[in-house]
């Protein structure tokens, strides 16, 4: 894959730049912020996203069917957990979207769509930026775990690295390896957990898989659910 890049001082939202501009660029024109106002994760939550984070959204136009579409969030949660690797932290992926370093998250993937037009792939991955004190108890930086602040071109480049090979994988219908590399890398296979939607418990039991769809099969003792939609947390209210 070829990238070329946007660089842009600040925005709203990389993802909100980048579907502006979308259907009139090339696949591979990525969108990179020093920092965000209005940065966001799933069902528009807040994403705190100052200068020293790598916050940014690649613009892909894949031609593949719409049932393969969501599986991009994985192609994006593999390259942050392989660009982390290359600078010795291990990390987890919490199905669908975000990855974890020893519980803490580091890095959440936003994928959003146009049938038939364009996928924008967002990453936000906590690099030199200081993560607010009311928040360490669940969220931490690369340079928190190294000890040192990194040079953000350095991560870019590991990052983009990384993408295009998963990326090429997806493109070339291997969604069974993209996903069995997922399950070897989860956090929450193999541990009871609760699936919430706005808040409120509507699923407990253990996860034991995540389906060739991506969806996340939880055993409740009595039947075993796929859950397509939710958050899945190992902190039980």
């Amino acid at each position: 894959m070829e990238w070329r890049i946007i660089r842009l001082t600040e925005v709203g939202s990389t993802n909100d730049y980048a579907r502006e501009i979308a259907e009139d660029v090339p696949e591979g024109t990525v969108v990179i912020a020093r920092r965000q106002r209005a940065g966001r994760g799933r069902k528009g939550r807040n994403w705190v996203s100052p200068e020293g984070g790598l916050w940014m959204t690649a613009i892909l136009k894949p031609r593949s069917s719409p049932e393969h579409i969501p599986k991009l969030v994985f192609v994006g949660a593999l390259a942050v957990v392989d660009t982390l690797a290359r600078y010795g932290i291990p990390a987890e992926i919490k199905w669908p979207n975000d990855v974890l370093v020893d519980g803490k998250k580091i890095a959440g993937i936003l994928s959003e769509c146009k049938l038939n037009s364009f996928a924008l792939l967002g990453i936000g991955l906590n690099v030199n930026n200081r993560v607010p004190e009311e928040l360490r108890d669940l969220a931490v930086s690369m340079a928190e775990l190294i000890g040192r602040e990194l040079k953000l071109e350095g991560v870019l480049d590991a990052l983009l690295r990384s993408l295009s090979y998963w990326y090429s994988l997806f493109k070339s219908g291997q969604h069974g390896k993209i996903l069995q590399s997922v399950r070897t890398r989860s956090s929450v296979l193999g541990k009871d957990v609760v699936i919430l939607e706005d808040g409120e418990v509507v699923l407990r039991g253990r996860a034991v898989g995540i389906d060739d769809s991506g969806a996340l099969l939880v055993d409740t003792g009595e039947s075993v659910e796929r859950v397509i939609y939710g958050d899945v947390s190992l902190r039980f209210p």
